[in-house]
């Protein structure tokens, strides 16, 4: 097998599964740190990454083990396209965000409907929505954080497309 390729799957495997933790991790301190919350397309958002992420450990772990070359091509291949999807999403968020197309309904919040009163409070607690998808909680050199995920997603999946494309000797 040429090492150059096999050094370099390896590095991409690595890379993209730290990648995928730093992105996660951030989104999750942004969350219970900086004290934003989510809104219902960044909860999608992050279903990529939870499954990307497993998918990078079993591919860092299969080039390890010297498992067929074939496994960790597979696997970065699979990270590639979530990776891909996950950007796909992120558009659509960001687009919501800058008010060019609506949100799906379940991204609206409107805060005269539900809860007030005394009533049932078990119907009040299946009202709680979270924040609207169509409001950017934060923006970082004009990008929201649906923005830098696009870039995000793209990046690592151009890493991991890289790693896929190794080929044994």
């Amino acid at each position: 097998m040429d090492t150059t390729q096999s050094q370099n799957r390896t590095l991409a495997a690595l890379l993209v599964t730290v990648g995928m933790i730093v992105v996660i991790g951030s989104a999750l301190a942004f969350e219970h740190i900086g004290g934003y919350i989510p809104c219902h397309l960044c909860l999608i958002e992050r279903k990529p990454y939870y499954i990307g992420i497993p998918l990078g450990v079993l591919a860092v772990v299969s080039h390890m083990l010297k498992l067929p070359v074939w496994i960790t091509r597979t696997l970065l291949g699979l990270i590639a396209l979530l990776m891909i999807a996950d950007a796909g999403i992120s558009a659509y968020h960001a687009g919501v965000e800058y008010k060019w197309w609506d949100g799906p309904s379940s991204c609206t919040f409107d805060a005269t409907s539900g809860g007030g009163g005394g009533g049932d409070i078990l119907s009040q607690l299946n009202d709680v929505h979270g924040p609207s998808c169509s409001d950017a909680a934060i923006r970082i050199l004009g990008l929201s954080l649906a923005g830098w995920n696009v870039i995000a997603g793209l990046v690592l999946s151009a890493i991991a497309a890289f790693g896929a494309k190794q080929k044994a000797a």
